[in-house]
C-alpha cells in the first residue's frame, strides 16, 4: 500500500477575501440534498445577493443550510462563507431574528 505509514495531511477550509462582495448582484441559492428527498427547500434564484443570503440565514433549516451554496457572478460561496457575508457590517439589508 502506497499510502501505509504516511500522515493524511488534514483538509483545510479554503478562505478568500470577501470584501467587495456584490451584494446588489443577481443570485443563485443551491441548497443540500437531504437523505429524505422531502424537497423542502428548492432551488431559487434572487435579484440580489443581499436577498439570496437572508433568505438563506433567516429562513432555511440549518440542517438544508449546511451543504447549501450560493451563486454570485459565477462564484460559490458555501454555508460558513454565507454566515460571514450576513453578518458583515456591508451586508446591506436589515437582519431579522435568527435562531444561532
Amino acid at each position: 500500500m502506497p499510502n501505509e505509514g504516511k500522515a493524511k495531511k488534514p483538509m483545510r477550509e479554503q478562505r478568500r477575501d470577501l470584501n467587495g462582495f456584490d451584494y446588489n448582484a443577481p443570485a443563485e441559492l443551491f441548497p443540500s440534498r437531504t437523505k429524505r428527498g422531502n424537497g423542502q427547500v428548492k432551488y431559487r434564484r434572487f435579484e440580489t445577493a443581499a436577498e439570496a443570503l437572508q433568505f438563506a440565514i433567516e429562513e432555511m433549516p440549518p440542517p438544508v443550510l449546511l451543504g447549501a451554496f450560493l451563486e454570485v457572478k459565477d462564484e460559490r460561496f458555501g454555508a460558513k462563507e454565507m454566515q460571514s457575508l450576513y453578518v458583515s457590517a456591508a451586508y446591506p439589508l436589515r437582519r431579522g431574528e435568527t435562531e444561532s
